[in-house]
């Protein structure tokens, strides 16, 4: 969370023309930025990075620190820029292999590859983070309706405005996408993620879920309309706990209600299971004050889910601070997840009630997917020559959980982003994502022959490839490969 004030400056902005080779762009120029924002804009426009650019202003070139606002430009100004695009053209490895020239499969591979982010020095946090988050079509949805570009005075706006820019960049390319001016105003809102390592210079990693946790809250805020926002309906569900004490048997227990927008995984010894994490989560002791006895005492607090959104964070708690090192020491302990999760088990007792029909909805749904496939694989049931698939019986929704947009009326999800871990402690090593690919969405599937229900990106920063479902599971931790830390979960269709 960000404390303090956002300075309110009153964006002052103009409108300049950039020549550079031949061609002419017009730049949004807010002249309370200095001059190493505005080659950010113009490097996402041209393809050449900062460093390399040189622009031509009155006394001489534009440096990193100079004011926009010393400049004293002028609506439609033209200014010169000089710089070549990326690195000399190197001889590849391989072969350049045409479309024409591709087999049926490395076609395939080719059309379903999405962009990947490049790596800006320890961003790989960042990178998995957006990648995952971009699994959630309602956010984009919402960054698209968004007022005002990237020149507002609330920083925050801003920085929403750079992760639409960011988002319709990777929709429409299929190269690496460096996320330069996204992570200037990630680090201008909230500055730890822009930490220098004092021993090794450069910037420090940072910790993945910490981005996700400051990522939402920070759209939450932004994207807020009337007493609502994006986050809280989609991504938010709401928790009831109780609290009580066996040190004081008459003192009466309180409950109290609150939003949440994650569910810990608590990981010790005897957790082996997500499921079981998540219940370790959500009955804990702690001590407070008494005012029955005057002292403090140990309270049993007792939680249970009263709304489920449709997206559902799971964080698994891997990190606890080692006080002899002073570092966020890693538990790789083995916790397996399912691609389907049910927390029904989890939720309250009414709630539960409520969501009784749309639970055997998706239990029928799932048998017909598991008959539909057998089939598919020429597995009929013995003794049994044609198989007739009945209708799926009729079912009827609890209005409440059908008038509200943006929950889960089952309780049953189904796993589509992870991001991984690997390394000894949060702030090392490296993170990626993975997203799964949606059937019929961004080209066909390999015909690889291997037996997954679904394929799935792997985001290796820049480095985009596909693997299976097999592989997703394998990311349980128990060893030194790449470990999930974040799950996100969708609400299981109903159709």
């Amino acid at each position: 969370m960000v404390t303090g004030k956002f300075m309110d400056l009153e964006p002052a902005l103009q409108h300049a023309l950039v020549k550079w080779q031949g061609k002419k762009y017009e730049v949004e120029v807010d002249t309370t930025q200095p001059g190493e924002m505005f080659k950010m804009q113009l490097y996402s426009l041209t393809g050449v990075e900062p460093g390399r650019q040189k622009i031509l202003v009155k006394g001489g070139q534009l440096k990193d620190d100079t004011s926009m606002a010393a400049l004293g430009l002028v609506d439609g100004q033209i200014l010169m820029m000089m710089g070549t695009a990326g690195e000399l053209p190197k001889v590849p490895q391989q072969p350049v292999k045409f479309m024409e020239d591709m087999t049926e499969d490395e076609m395939a591979q080719a059309l379903s590859i999405p962009a990947g982010l490049t790596n800006l020095g320890n961003t790989c946090y960042m990178n998995a983070t957006l990648q995952c988050l971009k699994a959630v079509p309602e956010l984009k949805q919402a960054l698209d309706l968004l007022a005002g570009g990237m020149g507002q005075n609330d920083p925050r706006k801003n920085l929403a405005a750079s992760m639409r820019q960011l988002y319709d960049q990777l929709s429409t390319t299929s190269d690496g996408v460096p996320p330069l001016v996204f992570l200037q105003f990630l680090r201008q809102v909230f500055p730890k993620f822009g930490a220098q390592d004092r021993q090794h210079g450069g910037f420090m990693q940072q910790d993945a879920e910490e981005c996700w946790n400051e990522l939402l809250t920070t759209l939450d805020h932004v994207l807020k309309k009337g007493d609502s926002s994006v986050v809280e309906q989609y991504m938010s569900g709401t928790m009831v706990t109780t609290l009580s004490t066996e040190e004081a048997p008459e003192e009466k227990a309180t409950v109290r209600e609150q939003m949440f927008r994650k569910l810990d995984c608590i990981i010790d010894k005897s957790v082996n299971y997500v499921g079981q994490g998540i219940g370790k989560g959500l009955e804990q002791v702690i001590e407070k004050n008494s005012a029955t006895l005057g002292r403090n005492a140990d309270y049993k607090a007792v939680s249970r889910i009263a709304r489920l959104p449709e997206y559902l964070t799971v964080a698994f708690n891997r990190f606890s601070w080692k006080a002899s090192e002073s570092v966020e020491a890693k538990i790789v302990k083995s916790v397996k997840y399912p691609l389907d999760l049910d927390v029904t088990e989890f939720c309250t007792e009414e709630l539960q009630a409520r969501m009784r029909p749309a639970r055997q909805r998706v239990r029928d749904i799932d048998d017909r997917l598991a008959m539909e496939r057998k089939l598919k694989a020429g597995k009929r049931p013995a003794q049994q020559e044609e198989v007739v698939v009945e209708p799926l019986p009729l079912f009827e929704l609890d209005e409440s959980l059908k008038a509200d947009v943006g929950c889960n009326p089952s309780g049953v999800y189904e796993l589509v982003g992870v991001v991984t871990h690997i390394g000894r402690s949060a702030n090392s090593g490296h993170y990626m994502g993975w997203v799964r690919k949606e059937k019929g969405v961004g080209g066909p599937e390999p015909k690889s022959g291997a037996d997954t229900r679904n394929w799935w990106y792997k985001f290796d920063d820049d480095e985009v490839s596909m693997v299976t479902d097999e592989d997703i599971l394998k990311l349980c931790g128990g060893g030194d490969w790449h470990t999930a830390y974040v799950t996100l979960y969708r609400a299981k269709q109903l159709n």
